[in-house]
């Protein structure tokens, strides 16, 4: 660790900038870490916003304990919001006026629900998901709504609908493209997706290019799909896809793309400056993923790096979902891939996404979780797979290790 890293800032306060903070704690930096945080809540995960949170009334999901968060000696700004970045004078300007100089800055500031039409955002009972505060609104609406319908076919708004049908809620989709999760799985996986919802009383609505909604005298929400026009909805969630927080970081003259551009280590065309998390583009994908496992693994490499250590990060793209009690792990991303099998039995089906070479490209395993182990170990290892062995139930993959 190099002795100028004494004050250390943190943008953003969930997964990746508190998996940060432990981080860095754990290899011995002492010196000041302050977050700014536009939520007053201590650190925590996403993922239970759309599952347990809304059908368990499970509590805040906190990254951390109480007393590992206290155990951070954390100097919080909560909630309070990041303006500027005044690289210069190596400072953040607050909203309230306050700067905090820096001598190493993480960007861990995320995403944010997309709204599609801005005049949604103005009827009482359409909403979106990505808070804490959100979740805790859905849960309450959907204890007094008897059908609900959801704008997007994505991933949020498919555990939205799951959680929904656990409740005993009826629940319609409406998705402009003609698969579900269309921009992230083959088409062998979106149909499976499909017959899934359809066999747990889900309506879908896909290929609706022209949605509209229309707030009711009596608070429902009325919705218009391609001209065929539904029984109102007691609730409307709105799940398209998410905007990157990337404005500060492109008005501090960070180079951006998708995202904000990092390297493996995490640090942006500043040195002193690095990002992580849904902010951060991935160093070799070139995209941002919205993941569990990369706002966790990616912001520890970052915490190193940070510190002055080497550190680069190289993992693979995973992601998981589950969906009327099915879990869906999804290894790699679409593109590569020219060939599918399918591995079905008894505890679920696999599908391999195989490139011209037999090499696997991406892998999305139902109910499935070892087979993903064994995946990951594929990918690293770029090893020729043989098809009719991944597609024969009767064959043990661990041969393949």
């Amino acid at each position: 660790m190099t002795d100028d890293i004494q004050r250390i800032v943190v943008i953003g306060g969930g997964q990746a900038g508190g998996h940060a903070c432990k981080a860095l704690r754990g290899e011995g930096f002492a010196g000041r870490l302050t977050v700014i945080a536009d939520e007053p809540h201590d650190f925590y995960e996403r993922p239970p916003l759309s599952k347990g949170v809304v059908t368990d009334d499970e509590p805040l999901p906190r990254l951390f304990p109480e007393d590992g968060q206290a155990a951070l000696d954390i100097e919080w700004r909560r909630p309070r919001h990041a303006v500027a970045i005044d690289r210069d004078a190596r400072e953040v300007v607050l909203d309230d006026g306050e700067r905090l100089a820096y001598d190493r800055l993480l960007i861990a500031t995320g995403s944010r629900p997309r709204m599609p039409v801005p005049e949604w955002a103005e009827i009482d009972n359409v909403m979106t998901l990505r808070t804490w505060d959100d979740a805790s609104r859905l849960r309450k609406q959907l204890e007094q709504s008897r059908r609900i319908g959801i704008i997007g076919g994505g991933w949020i708004g498919l555990e939205v609908a799951s959680s929904a049908r656990k409740l005993g809620v009826e629940v319609d989709v409406f998705e402009r493209a003609p698969a579900l999760c269309g921009r992230s799985v083959g088409a062998e996986v979106a149909e499976a997706i499909r017959e899934l919802h359809e066999r747990n009383g889900v309506g879908l609505a896909l290929e609706r290019q022209d949605i509209r909604l229309d707030e009711q005298a009596d608070g429902r929400v009325a919705i218009s799909a391609d001209g065929e026009a539904r029984e109102p909805y007691d609730l409307v969630v709105v799940g398209v896809g998410v905007e990157i927080n990337r404005e500060l970081a492109s008005e501090a003259g960070l180079e951006i793309g998708q995202g904000i551009v990092v390297d493996a280590a995490g640090r942006t065309s500043d040195p002193r400056i690095f990002a992580a998390g849904d902010v951060a583009q991935h160093p070799h994908l070139g995209l941002c993923l919205q993941s569990w496992a990369y706002a966790q693994n990616q912001a520890c490499v970052v915490a190193d790096a940070m510190l002055g250590k080497e550190a680069h990060y190289d993992e693979p793209a995973w992601l998981w979902s589950d969906q009327h009690g099915v879990n869906i792990q999804i290894l790699g991303v679409p593109g590569r891939q020219v060939r599918c099998v399918e591995r079905r039995d008894a505890q679920g089906t696999v599908f391999f996404y195989l490139d011209g070479e037999q090499r696997l490209a991406q892998m999305v395993a139902f109910d499935q979780p070892r087979a993903i182990k064994l995946g990951k170990r594929w990918l690293a290892a770029g090893r020729v797979l043989d098809p009719e062995a991944l597609g024969d139930p009767e064959y043990n993959l661990m041969q393949l290790r």
